[in-house]
C-alpha cells in the first residue's frame, strides 16, 4: 500500500512510542526504504540505545549513521519508490550545536530540501518544549531551536502527529 504522506513529523517525549510509530507508519509503504540515525555512540549506553533501535526494525532497512549532513544525505536518498524515514531532529540538532554549525541556515537548508524531495520521508523528534525552562543558555538555545525547527518543518509536512504514551494524537 503506497498511501503514505510526502512529509509526516512525528513527535514525542522521550520514551513515548515515536520511533515506533514511525516505523508502524513506515510499514505501510510496499517498499521500506532508509534508515537515517543521526545519533553518535559517544558512550556504552548509548551504543546499546541504538543496538536496541536496530534489532527492534529487523533486516527491512538500509541504515546510514549520518550525524550532520542530513540534507545532503536526504537529497541523495529520497526516491519515489521507497521511504525514507529520519531519526532523530533533536539528536541531529544537538550534533549541529556541537559542531557550532549556523543551525539557522542548517533548518533552512532542511526545510528547503524538504519540500522538494520525491517520495514519503518520516521524520522522528523529540518534543522538547514542555517541560521547564532550562537554567543554562546553552540548553534554552536548544530548547528555542528545536521549538522553531519543529514549528517549520509542522507547517510544511502533510501529516503531523504527536505520541504521548504510546499513543498517537494526529495534529495534522
Amino acid at each position: 500500500m503506497n498511501d503514505l504522506p510526502r512529509l509526516s513529523l512525528i513527535l514525542g517525549g522521550a520514551r513515548s512510542g515515536k520511533s515506533r510509530h514511525a516505523e508502524a507508519l513506515a510499514a505501510r509503504y510496499e517498499r521500506l526504504g532508509v534508515y537515517v540515525a543521526t545519533a553518535v555512540a559517544g558512550d556504552a549506553e548509548m551504543a546499546a540505545r541504538i543496538a536496541q533501535h536496530q534489532s527492534r526494525r529487523g533486516g527491512g532497512w538500509r541504515t546510514i549513521q549520518e550525524p550532520l549532513g542530513l540534507v545532503q544525505c536526504l537529497r541523495r536518498e529520497a526516491a519515489s519508490d521507497h521511504v525514507v524515514l529520519v531519526d532523530c531532529l533533536t539528536l541531529w540538532l544537538s550534533n549541529v550545536m556541537a559542531a557550532d554549525n549556523d543551525v539557522e541556515a542548517e533548518i533552512q537548508a532542511l526545510v528547503s530540501a524538504l519540500e522538494g524531495l520525491p517520495g514519503p520521508v518520516i521524520l522522528v523528534s523529540n518534543e522538547v518544549g514542555q517541560g521547564i525552562v532550562p537554567i543554562n543558555a546553552l540548553a534554552r538555545r536548544y530548547r528555542d531551536h528545536a521549538g522553531l525547527l519543529h514549528q517549520r518543518l509542522a507547517a510544511i509536512a502533510d501529516h503531523v502527529v504527536f505520541v504521548v504514551a504510546g499513543l498517537a494524537q494526529v495534529l495534522k
